[in-house]
């Protein structure tokens, strides 16, 4: 999806309550994650680990998302918290020598780039810019403001993953689910659920009204032997 095509787009395309249908836009491979030993360390190599959604290769840059932007900060100021400053000089998060301006702080365990400099510009041969792997630029158009989410269209996309996804023993397992753990709410809550689930589908509301109303049954049915 292009940015043109986002401004158009009849929903939220960058609400991470939403999906991007892969009939428009089907899924691009882009490499591939091998597991192909177990580790030999487990602290060193799974405790000390530092996952983050701020880790990108060049080519591959974070949607305006609210979510995966809070994100972006969040996940590594959490790793510097747990593993120190200078926690992706650890070999399991940095497994290549690199060459940059982030030096020093607490918890080095490198050589620390030896006696390279540590400012920009320098007159002995530090790492310059790339402009190869510059971010792309993003338009931006409207009022910045709050907006009520409420409003938009979050039933669609729910009624088509019903029909077009779900089988019929998948769609039976959904309704004992949510109906199991739903009649132990309020009459009011229930009838609520039910009026938005009916409005993703009919029958998505039918059915877990039934099931409601079977569970419902079953309990009356057990109480009164109860008193007996």
């Amino acid at each position: 999806m292009g940015f043109e095509e986002a401004e158009k787009c009849k929903f939220n395309p960058f609400d991470l309550t939403k999906i991007w249908p892969h009939g428009d836009y089907p899924l691009i491979p882009v490499g591939r994650l091998v597991l192909n030993r177990n580790p030999t360390n487990y602290f060193a190599e799974v405790e000390q680990i530092a996952f983050a959604p701020s880790h990108l290769i060049p080519g591959i840059e974070p949607s305006p998302d609210k979510m995966l932007q809070g994100r972006l900060f969040s996940y590594a100021d959490t790793h510097r918290h747990r593993l120190g400053a200078n926690y992706l000089q650890i070999p399991v998060n940095c497994p290549f020598k690199v060459r940059n301006y982030q030096r020093d702080g607490p918890q080095c365990v490198n050589d620390n780039q030896d006696g390279a400099p540590n400012y920009y510009p320098n007159s002995f041969s530090g790492p310059e810019h790339n402009s190869k792997h510059l971010e792309s630029a993003c338009p931006v158009s409207g009022d910045i403001k709050r907006y009520d989410s409420g409003n938009e269209d979050n039933f669609s996309q729910v009624g088509v993953f019903w029909e077009k996804v779900l089988n019929e023993q998948e769609k039976q397992r959904l309704i004992e689910n949510i109906s199991d753990h739903l009649v132990n709410a309020a009459d009011f809550i229930q009838e609520r659920a039910v009026t938005n689930f009916g409005k993703c589908h009919p029958e998505y509301g039918r059915r877990l009204k039934e099931a409601l109303n079977k569970l419902k049954n079953k309990q009356t049915i057990s109480m009164r032997k109860s008193n007996l």
